[in-house]
């Protein structure tokens, strides 16, 4: 196998030193080391493997939109080596054949690990169980269970679900949005939608739900995971939750760090997203919430479409943006490069807590002698247009086009093989 060495990256934004990769793991750290390729890190920071907590890969069903093999090269190229496939797929993946179906493309692929979330109900219609048992104990070994993109609102269900996990360690990863309280919503309720005339989606209505969810986690003695958290209140509540010693852990998306709905105000479908870009505050406050480690991760929330489904009127729109490229730059930008976040606190933020939560073993591993070369050398200071033609993923709605954003991705090393050199896809 291919001896590899990372020459004089900087190890979290600290000590610079070489990096030998060899057999899948790393093999030396030091000065000077020698190998069969040498990939130049000067000037660049070295940090484990990211790991994404939420992807939307959409296979099966709607392979137009993103496939597990056009995901996992999006997410390679992000610097990701470990990604969770959401469950609302075509069919649902609410059985062990479908999470087995979705975890051996993914092998397939060979370019992250494709961990597959379970549905928490069956066809996420919120009205029974899935399969959770079976989930966990399929081939894939699921973990997570969501039914991302609907709530699970009925109190008695979620409480039942989360009763149900305990027994393997899984936790329910909600989507907190109360449905009598967002039907018909378009935008995130405040003056922006005032002034456009649309159906607002206020932020009680994200709040309520985490709210009853971290009471009856803590009434079961289980884990909750909160998705795509989005204002103020909801850090709040979070942080008044683990003061109390609930076990609840929560993430936040790249673009509820860096957008706020005054983009909205170009009626440009590529903002419509769930939850709702919200209002500076709220920016403010998840960036804060994230700094001082009350909001654990950052995940993607990678939801690609084919332009026919972004293309069009705002109300007829899908919502969803594509992150997994871009996400490592949108958090240097906002938390980095602001003073807010040092490196180490990213490796924590996108790698270690993220694998943590989804139980993956090999990943967020320190970058030491003996551990699974899971890598990504990121040059933090290069500044580059966000060109859509340029993804490698199937779709191309980045709510970031035209921008530029500080960053690039030089090399990522999945069980010790390049899957990106110079910043391109091997």
């Amino acid at each position: 196998m291919t001896r590899y060495v990372i020459k004089g990256g900087s190890l979290l934004g600290e000590n610079v030193a070489d990096i030998e990769i060899h057999d899948g793991f790393i093999t030396a750290i030091g000065q000077n080391l020698s190998g069969d390729v040498h990939v130049d890190a000067s000037g660049c920071v070295v940090l484990p493997g990211l790991v994404d907590l939420h992807t939307h890969m959409r296979e099966p069903g709607r392979e137009d939109a993103e496939t597990v093999l056009s995901g996992s090269r999006a997410a390679a190229k992000g610097g990701f080596t470990a990604v969770h496939a959401m469950a609302n797929t075509n069919p649902v993946a609410d059985t062990a054949g479908v999470v087995e179906q979705v975890w051996r493309l993914g092998q397939q692929a060979g370019l992250v690990d494709v961990r597959p979330v379970g549905a928490v109900t069956v066809a996420l219609a919120g009205t029974s169980l899935a399969e959770l048992g079976a989930m966990a104990d399929s081939a894939a070994g699921v973990r997570v269970f969501s039914d991302d993109g609907k709530c699970v609102w009925d109190a008695s269900l979620m409480r039942r679900a989360l009763e149900y996990v305990k027994a393997f360690d899984g936790v329910i990863a909600q989507h907190a949005q109360e449905p009598r309280l967002t039907e018909g919503a378009q935008m995130n309720e405040g003056v922006v939608s005032g002034k456009l005339g649309l159906t607002g989606w206020p932020a009680v209505a994200e709040e309520a739900i985490i709210a009853r969810d971290v009471l009856l986690a803590h009434h079961v003695g289980s884990r909750l995971h909160v998705c795509h958290l989005s204002t103020a209140g909801s850090v709040d509540i979070i942080r008044w939750a683990k003061a109390r010693g609930i076990n609840v852990t929560a993430e936040v998306t790249p673009h509820h760090l860096f957008f706020t709905d005054d983009v909205v105000m170009s009626y440009d479908p590529i903002f419509k997203v769930n939850p709702p870009l919200r209002t500076q505050a709220d920016v403010e406050a998840v960036r804060a919430g994230l700094a001082d480690g009350t909001i654990d991760i950052v995940a993607t929330d990678h939801a690609p479409w084919p332009s026919e489904d972004i293309d069009c009127e705002w109300t007829a729109a899908a919502f969803g943006m594509t992150g997994l490229e871009s996400a490592l730059a949108v958090v240097n930008a906002t938390m980095v490069k602001t003073g807010l976040m040092s490196w180490a606190s990213v490796a924590q933020r996108m790698s270690v807590a993220p694998a943590a939560i989804g139980r993956v073993h090999d990943q967020g591993q320190p970058l030491v002698v003996g551990s699974p070369a899971n890598i990504v050398v990121f040059n933090a200071d290069i500044e580059a247009v966000v060109e859509p033609t340029e993804s490698v993923s199937a779709s191309r709605n980045t709510p970031y086009r035209g921008l530029t954003l500080p960053g690039k991705v030089i090399a990522t090393f999945y069980r010790g093989r390049a899957t990106v050199l110079d910043g391109e896809l091997v």
